[in-house]
């Protein structure tokens, strides 16, 4: 019979979008929007569904293009959203960039699964390079034209950033993405703010 495998967490391993920064449409939106149309536009126009395409690998160009022919009244702010992307996302999560540094500081590996579009990735990643140059690597599934919570990602990461499941803890805000990576052998963590990540990492002996 086979041991089981000793667990020695080393490395961490984000989510990007609602864990190390806030993703936040509406306030995007809200600025291109006429205020009586801001609901319908976010729960019918750009949707989850719509956006999830470019983490997918799909070109803004394309699915805007099929979005503004459906919705012609809302062409500029359609088209607005691919060039203007990064603007979308407003910030750092409270307490994220202290652990992050904290982590480094301490010799600790950071990576990334993130799904994100392949062409918003580049500007977001140079204008958050304070943070990401921290970073070993990041895997983004519009490149990858892979999405989480796929198991090939996971898969896909570990081989790249040298990392057996067991070494990793991944954190993410969605919980079937927790799931998929914890199917693999991978420690998990469903984000809910800094304060309970610090302690789970803390409890991994990473803090």
């Amino acid at each position: 019979m086979t041991p089981p495998v000793e667990r020695r967490t080393r490395a961490v391993i984000f989510d990007v979008g609602n864990v190390l920064y806030d993703w936040n449409l509406r306030q995007f939106f809200e600025k291109l929007v006429p205020a009586h149309e801001l609901e319908l536009f976010l729960r019918d126009v750009v949707t989850l569904d719509w956006h999830n395409q470019h983490d997918a690998g799909r070109p803004f160009a394309e699915t805007s293009a099929e979005l503004i022919a459906q919705w012609p009244r809302f062409a500029d702010a359609i088209a607005a959203f691919g060039p203007r992307f990064s603007d979308t996302v407003t910030g750092l999560l409270p307490g994220m960039g202290e652990i992050v540094r904290a982590l480094h500081a301490r010799s600790v590996p950071l990576y990334a699964i993130t799904n994100f579009s392949d062409e918003f990735w580049p500007p977001f990643r140079t204008r958050e390079a304070a943070i990401f140059d921290l970073f070993e690597d990041v895997v983004v599934s519009g490149t990858e034209r892979l999405v989480k919570p796929d198991p090939a990602i996971y898969r896909l990461a570990l081989g790249r950033f040298g990392l057996a499941p067991h070494e990793a803890i991944f954190v993410d805000d969605r919980a079937d993405n927790v799931r998929a990576a914890e199917a693999l052998g991978i420690a998990g963590h469903h984000f809910r703010g800094a304060e309970p990540l610090r302690v789970e990492l803390e409890r991994h002996g990473l803090l």
